[in-house]
C-alpha cells in the first residue's frame, strides 16, 4: 500500500459504513478525525472499531503494536468544524435522504478547508443534485463503497456536473493509496453500478422463491456454491470469456437466442410488501440456523480476506 499523499482525513457520519471507513483510513496511516451529530453513534463506532481490532489481533492478523498505532490515529470531535479542520479529504456517510445530504454538504462546504475534497458514501443519490448551488461544488464527488469498505475494496466514483477533473484524479489516486479499488463512472444512473446489478439478481431471486420454483436456501446455494465462486474471481464478461474455447464472442454468439429468451422470461418487479418480506425473513432465519448475525458478519469478513489473500498470492497476471 502506497503511503497516502493526504495524511489527515475526516469521517462524518459513523454508522455501519462510516465506522468501516475509519478502519480504512487508520489502516492506511491517516490521522482520522471523526464526527457524528449523534454522540451515541460515535461511541458505538469507537467501540466497534475497538472490537474489530481486537478480533484481528486475536486472529493473528495484527500485532499489538499495530493495533495501538491504529487506535492512536483516530480522534473524535464533538463539532463538525473541529472534525474537518486540517483534513485534506472528508468522507461523508450521513443518512440517505437528499434533503439531509444537501444540508450536510452545505455545512461541510462552509466549514472545511477550501482545498479539501468532499466525498460522499451515498449509494444512489446524484452529486449534481447534492452539490447544487454550493460555492464548492467543484470539489464534491460520490465515493460509494461496498459494505464493509475495510474488507471489500471497490469504491464507485461519480463526479457531479461541476466536479473538477483534477478532483476526480486525486480521489482515484487517494483511494488506491488507502487500499481501495476505485471504479470511475462516466455519468449518473440510479443505483450506480453495483446496486443496479445486485437489484437485478435480487429481483429474480425473489420471483423464483415467491413463485415456488425453489426455496431461499436453494436460490442462495446456486450463488454461494455456484455462480458466486466464479464471480469472486471474474465478473460477468470475464466468466463468459472462459465459458467457451473461443472466448466471449463465441459464448455470446452460441447462446444469444437462449439468453434473449431467458431475459424476456424474467419475472416482474416484486411487490416487496410486508408479507413477502416476512416470508423471506422466516426462510432466511431457518437457513442460517439461529447463528447470530454479528458472527455471520465476522465469518464473512474473515473469508473475504482469505479470498483476497489467495488472489493476491496467485494473480492472473
Amino acid at each position: 500500500m502506497t503511503e497516502p499523499k493526504i495524511s489527515t482525513v475526516a469521517v462524518v457520519g459513523t454508522g455501519v459504513i462510516g465506522r468501516s471507513w475509519i478502519q480504512v483510513f487508520a489502516r492506511a496511516g491517516c490521522q482520522t478525525r471523526i464526527h457524528d451529530r449523534d454522540a451515541a453513534q460515535v461511541e458505538n463506532a469507537l467501540a466497534w472499531v475497538e472490537r474489530d481490532l481486537e478480533e484481528d489481533r486475536k486472529a493473528g492478523l495484527l500485532s499489538s503494536e499495530e493495533v495501538a498505532a491504529r487506535r492512536s490515529r483516530v480522534t473524535a470531535y464533538q463539532s463538525l468544524k473541529e472534525a474537518v479542520a486540517g483534513a485534506g479529504y472528508v468522507q461523508e456517510s450521513g443518512p440517505e435522504r437528499i434533503e439531509l445530504k444537501k444540508a450536510l454538504y452545505a455545512d461541510l462546504d462552509r466549514v472545511s478547508d477550501p482545498a479539501a475534497i468532499l466525498g460522499s458514501s451515498t449509494s444512489a443519490l446524484n452529486m449534481t443534485e447534492i452539490a447544487s448551488g454550493l460555492p464548492g461544488a467543484r470539489r464534491c464527488i460520490v465515493t460509494h463503497p461496498v459494505n464493509p469498505p475495510h474488507v471489500v475494496p471497490v469504491v464507485e466514483v461519480l463526479p457531479g456536473e461541476k466536479t473538477e477533473p483534477e478532483v476526480v484524479q486525486k480521489v482515484c489516486a487517494f483511494l488506491k493509496e488507502v487500499g481501495q479499488t476505485p471504479v470511475l463512472m462516466n455519468f449518473y444512473v440510479p443505483g450506480f453500478l453495483l446496486n443496479r446489478m445486485q437489484a437485478a439478481l435480487i429481483k429474480e431471486a425473489m420471483n423464483l422463491v415467491t413463485s415456488g420454483v425453489a426455496d431461499v436456501d436453494g436460490v442462495d446455494a446456486v450463488i454461494r456454491d455456484g455462480l458466486g465462486l466464479r464471480w469472486a474471481l471474474m465478473g460477468p464478461f470475464g466468466v463468459a470469456n472462459t465459458n467457451a474455447d473461443g472466448g466471449v464472442r463465441q459464448y455470446f454468439t452460441r447462446y444469444r437466442d437462449d439468453y434473449i429468451e431467458l431475459m424476456n422470461d424474467l419475472g416482474p418487479t416484486p411487490e416487496f410488501d410486508a408479507g413477502s418480506v416476512e416470508q423471506m425473513g422466516k426462510a432466511t432465519d431457518e437457513m442460517v440456523g439461529g447463528i447470530d448475525r454479528a458472527e455471520i458478519r465476522r465469518w464473512r469478513d474473515r473469508m473475504v480476506r482469505k479470498i483476497r489473500a489467495l488472489k493476491k498470492e496467485d494473480p492472473l497476471q
